[in-house]
């Protein structure tokens, strides 16, 4: 329809007379004036199979380049023997309310003023989120689901902690989930892609909930009925299996829910063609998920120091059970308030298609095809390298804040104070980066802004490498240097984390944004599964190096490989990023 649209308004607006066009300002703006075709003589110019009353968006008309003729061998209603001068049309323009050519259906042959915006008219609505209210509604849903999740990702390894001494429980749990979510992600980002936005919404909401009660009930039963055992009678409980099947399953439905969020609905409620809007609303996303880390642990540590574990997870219980229709109302609020925007369709729902994914005698067929369709779809995106730099840099697990870094800090010796507020600096650093990758891509561009955010991460990363293979961290001054370049590094982690999640938005089609975005988390998980295994096999703390090496290694080459990208790109992502100050110094540059 928009080729059609585009094609329509090129005839209409052609003519061999050079006096049907004329250019004036209006109030600041560009505006075109379009006589009557009828007037001039070519009554006989017809477009047909065209509606009475038509309205075209994201056009935009220079008047600069006009060809002398062009013919239209694909319109056969045009007659062959109209001579036409062609107005070049660019539908990649930001968008805007459409606007009708015409009001009067008795009058077809008047027309209206098509707008040009002027360079400061688009600066601003690039700013300018297509749906603010849905936006609003979206974070207020993000905030309190994102809320009660992260208080039951520290709840349960906290209680299992409290059960038993023993890692390997947690250890257990965590490796299950990492799985589930590498093969799961694919399969479900598929399903999504052809369900309903809103019920698959609610319907994950309630599978999240639902295993949540499970994985609490069945961590109640075992507080109040398990005595001190081994390792091994633990995990082969009844309880314990289940706790890891509930596990798995909410895991899968929570990255489902974030993917769909993060990936779909802030794209449409902020705006394709408004990078700006999308930035900020990335970077607030991602402020809300730093909050919400940070206070449902601290909630319910408080919770612990003050009542019983059992009584702790009844209180996380009756948060979830409240957490579900208020979720389901803000959802239907969204959609709501940005005038049914999530009701648009990405592609026909195709009931076969479901109905084989969801036969559970195939799932381990549908969970490889889904896999196999998943990466020929990714590996053939426009933005691969840039979704690939995503998954680099979770090779990252020894030079930033976790366990391991935790883990070493402790072995030298290190006040715990420092430790926890070497944690403390990273989450600041964190939640600062958030407003930084916003104003870099409102100075640079988007693509800019991602390679500054790799090259300044693997910058200081790499001067902390240098400085723990002195051998001199025990010392003071070294120490703080170590741990400020990491701590510094989450500047740049977070910045391309913003950045880079608005890439691979801007390049991904909406029909396949929950497939994309499934595979890129599934990949994800495999790369965390392969660093754990080489710190299980580099268990002592003296290889700390050689994981520190890994990590180095894994960030440089995401960076090198996204800057190789930009420098090297196809005439396709020249188009998709055509307006990013990067290409248009490049096309202007190539013009002088």
């Amino acid at each position: 329809m928009g080729m059609l649209a585009a094609t329509a308004a090129s005839a209409l607006l052609a003519s061999p007379q050079e006096s049907l066009v004329r250019r004036r300002r209006l109030s600041g703006a560009w505006t075109l004036r379009l006589r009557p075709a009828a007037s001039l003589g070519v009554a006989s110019l017809r477009v047909h199979n065209f509606v009475p009353k038509c309205y075209i968006t994201n056009i935009e008309a220079d008047v600069s380049t006009v060809n002398k003729e062009e013919t239209f061998d694909d319109h056969p209603s045009l007659p062959s023997v109209c001579s036409i001068p062609v107005v070049n049309l660019r539908g990649d323009v930001l968008d805007s309310s459409p606007f009708p050519l015409h009001d009067r259906a008795s009058c077809p042959s008047d027309f209206e003023e098509l707008p040009v915006l002027s360079e400061g008219e688009q600066h601003t609505l690039a700013s300018t989120p297509a749906h603010p209210a849905g936006l609003y509604a979206l974070y207020a849903s993000y905030l309190f689901g994102n809320l009660v999740e992260q208080l039951w990702n520290f709840a349960w390894p906290a209680a299992l902690a409290i059960l038993h001494s023993n890692l390997l429980p947690v250890a257990i749990v965590g490796f299950f989930t990492k799985l589930s979510v590498f093969v799961g992600a694919p399969i479900v980002g598929k399903l999504m892609d052809h369900f309903p936005r809103i019920p698959m919404y609610t319907a994950l909401n309630a599978v999240q909930v639902a295993t949540q009660l499970i994985s609490a009930a069945t961590v109640i039963y075992a507080l109040r009925n398990l005595s001190h055992g081994s390792t091994t009678a633990v995990v082969l409980r009844p309880w314990f299996i289940a706790l890891v099947a509930a596990g798995a399953i909410e895991r899968l439905a929570g990255l489902a829910l974030g993917v769909s969020m993060e990936r779909d609905w802030v794209v449409l409620l902020a705006g394709t063609n408004r990078p700006v809007a999308l930035a900020q609303a990335n970077a607030v996303l991602n402020r809300l998920d730093l909050v919400c880390e940070t206070v449902g642990a601290s909630v319910f540590g408080l919770l612990l120091s003050r009542y019983h574990p059992v009584t702790c997870l009844k209180i996380a219980c009756g948060l979830m059970i409240c957490s579900f229709p208020v979720l389901v109302m803000l959802g239907q609020l969204i959609n709501r308030v940005s005038c049914h925007a999530l009701d648009s369709s990405r592609t026909a729902t195709d009931e076969s298609i479901c109905t084989d994914l969801l036969d559970v005698r195939r799932i381990v067929q549908n969970s490889l095809s889904a896999i196999k369709h998943g990466w020929n779809e990714y590996k053939q995106q426009t933005v691969l390298p840039a979704s690939a730099a995503t998954v680099f840099l979770n090779f990252n697990v020894a030079l930033a804040p976790g366990a391991i870094m935790t883990a070493l800090l402790m072995h030298r010796g290190i006040s715990p104070s420092i430790v926890g507020a070497f944690s403390g600096l990273c989450s600041i650093m964190g939640l600062v980066a958030t407003f930084i990758s916003s104003s870099l891509v409102k100075r640079v561009g988007i693509l800019k802004a991602g390679a500054a955010g790799l090259i300044f991460q693997a910058s200081l990363l790499s001067i902390a490498l240098t400085v723990y293979w002195a051998g001199s961290i025990s010392q003071r001054t070294p120490l703080l240097i170590f741990l400020a370049s990491i701590a510094l590094s989450r500047l740049g982690h977070m910045s391309y984390d913003v950045v880079g999640t608005q890439i691979v938005q801007t390049g991904v089609p909406a029909s396949k944004a929950n497939l994309i975005g499934g595979m890129e988390v599934s990949i994800a998980s495999l790369a965390e599964l392969v660093m754990l295994a080489m710190a299980i096999i580099a268990n002592d703390v003296s290889h700390f190096g050689f994981l520190a090496i890994l990590s180095v290694s894994s960030v440089a080459g995401a960076a090198w490989m996204f800057c190789r990208w930009l420098t090297n790109p196809t005439d396709e992502q020249r188009e998709l990023f055509m307006f990013d100050p990067l290409y248009q110094v490049q096309a202007t540059g190539a013009v002088v």
